[in-house]
């Protein structure tokens, strides 16, 4: 898969993770993201970036959905009833992620990166982001069945400018 990727990706990522983290200095705005499906990539991502990082305060890496319920305090219900993969949890685990860190932003993933179950979309990924005191955002995005790499970097960069998006309001 990798080697069908934009070979300019890597370049616009570091350059929106940059951009990102330059815009929650500016605004004193620490970060924390809640990941699922992207696995702590973007908490590396934003901790790559030299000299900016001190920008990122935490990251939660919530998998499954038993972790999505300890660590952000995310109904199980909710999770039940809607499924991991929805709006409603992905705004659930960018709330619960902000009430857990001292941040002024936070942006949530949740998704299928594929390959998925028989009830599952691959390339279907929810995200969150709401700034502290701020009306919380959400997207959903259909990126379709261009595999777990694939899947994962689009996100990547989807996470990338909803914080971007957020922090410039």
């Amino acid at each position: 898969m990798a080697e069908t990727l934009d070979p300019l990706l890597p370049e616009r990522l570091d350059r929106l993770a940059r951009e990102v983290l330059d815009l929650a200095k500016e605004r004193d705005a620490p970060i924390v993201v809640a990941e699922s499906c992207t696995g702590g990539l973007l908490a590396a991502l934003l901790t790559d970036v030299q000299g900016r990082s001190h920008m990122f305060e935490r990251g939660f890496v919530v998998y499954s959905d038993g972790a999505k319920c300890d660590l952000l305090g995310i109904e199980r219900e909710m999770v039940d009833d809607c499924g991991a993969v929805s709006r409603p949890v992905a705004l659930a685990m960018a709330k619960g992620a902000l009430n857990r860190a001292d941040a002024g932003v936070a942006l949530s993933v949740t998704g299928f990166a594929g390959p998925g179950g028989d009830d599952d979309e691959e390339g279907l990924v929810h995200f969150a982001c709401v700034r502290d005191g701020g009306e919380p955002l959400h997207r959903e995005c259909h990126y379709g069945a261009v595999g777990r790499d694939g899947v994962r970097i689009a996100a990547l960069e989807t996470a990338l400018e909803m914080m971007r998006d957020a922090l410039r309001a």
